[in-house]
């Protein structure tokens, strides 16, 4: 079994290291055309994180979770796994690792021909596991996601959040370390989503395995990571704590994902837009009412939503401040010591229609 015997510090915090990945880069080449699909990426996972890594399409992230278990080979950097870098180990000591680093898939991957139950005991009887005690621990873990009593059943007979289930259980058969999810949930509805995201959950917790969650949308990870590490054209351009990075988002992308529900207006009479992002301490107080009583200006509230952010809901707003330059810092230095988070959009507004309107 592998054994995380590294450590990082995260703040002041020493973490056992599982994944450690450094100055990845992964290339393409076809006749004339050559493709960097990841350039110098580096990033840490602790243990029992739950990690996500967010990309748009054709961002890379696919081709960087297939570099964690090397189904990938990468071009350069290394990719170190509970203190093994994977590039040194011999194609056995390689297919042994691959037990530890369990992977399902957004098509599940499930064998036709063969029932709920077969599909489950398929891994163990590939490693020599006695059939008696592959049944077992196949039962054992369709108790866990919730399945005894479709044991029987083939995968043409189930839903899509059940094959996926399935799936999870049969990764699960030869109890990985790591749980590499590409993608796991992007077949499913929002409402399956939800219950396999609570599932993976409870196995984090449960089993304590790692999990890596690839995946284009926010509220995935937002529902269920609590780090995150986010993917543009190859590049890791931004990479901490969920709730960081989304009460102040540093770079484009991050601010394209996390402001992905967030549409530019097109007419308005300011330039002067904020998101602000309320804490636990200023969700008791009524700050924008305060305020507007505060200055004698009307604000525009143009979108607001509360998230899941690591099991915490999170509210956000757009708010349209006051034409007056004067007027809209000081509305902004009130909102930042009523400690939320305050951050100026820039862009927001349709500049050549405000210059008609003006």
């Amino acid at each position: 079994m592998l054994r995380p015997d590294t450590f990082y510090m995260r703040g002041n915090t020493l973490m056992n290291t599982m994944i450690r990945v450094e100055h990845l880069s992964k290339t393409f080449s076809q006749k004339d055309l050559t493709v960097e699909a990841l350039k110098d990426v580096s990033f840490e996972i602790g243990q029992g994180d739950i990690y996500g890594i967010i990309g748009l399409s054709g961002a890379g992230k696919s081709t960087l979770v297939r570099c964690l278990n090397f189904l990938e080979r990468p071009t350069g950097g290394t990719v170190t796994v509970a203190g093994k870098n994977l590039a040194d180990l011999s194609t056995k000591e390689l297919r042994a690792a691959r037990q530890n680093i369990g992977m399902i898939f957004q098509h599940f991957n499930l064998l036709m021909q063969r029932t709920v139950l077969d599909n489950i005991m398929f891994p163990m009887e590939i490693s020599g596991v006695p059939k008696d005690k592959a049944k077992k621990r196949a039962m054992e873990l369709l108790e866990t996601v919730g399945l005894t009593e479709k044991a029987k059943a083939y995968p043409v007979q189930l839903s899509g959040g059940q094959k996926q289930r399935v799936a999870i259980a049969r990764v699960l058969a030869n109890n990985p370390q790591v749980l590499l999810c590409d993608e796991a949930t992007s077949a499913l509805d929002p409402q399956t989503t939800r219950s396999i995201l609570r599932l993976l959950r409870q196995i984090n917790q449960e089993y304590g395995i790692t999990i890596v969650v690839i995946t284009h949308e926010m509220a995935v990870v937002q529902e269920i990571c609590s780090r995150v590490a986010i993917i543009d054209h190859g590049v890791m351009v931004e990479n901490g704590s969920v709730e960081e990075i989304f009460k102040a988002p540093k770079t484009e992308a991050a601010k394209r994902l996390i402001f992905g529900g967030i549409r530019q207006v097109p007419r308005m009479g300011s330039r002067h837009c904020v998101r602000i992002v309320f804490s636990e301490q200023s969700s008791y107080e009524p700050v924008i009412g305060n305020m507007v009583l505060e200055f004698k200006t009307p604000v525009n509230i143009l979108y607001a939503a509360t998230r899941n952010v690591s099991g915490k809901a999170k509210g956000e707003m757009v708010l349209q401040l006051s034409e007056n330059e004067e007027t809209a810092q000081k509305m902004i230095e009130y909102l930042k010591n009523r400690r939320l988070s305050v951050e100026e959009l820039e862009n927001y507004v349709n500049e050549e229609e405000l210059e008609e309107d003006v």
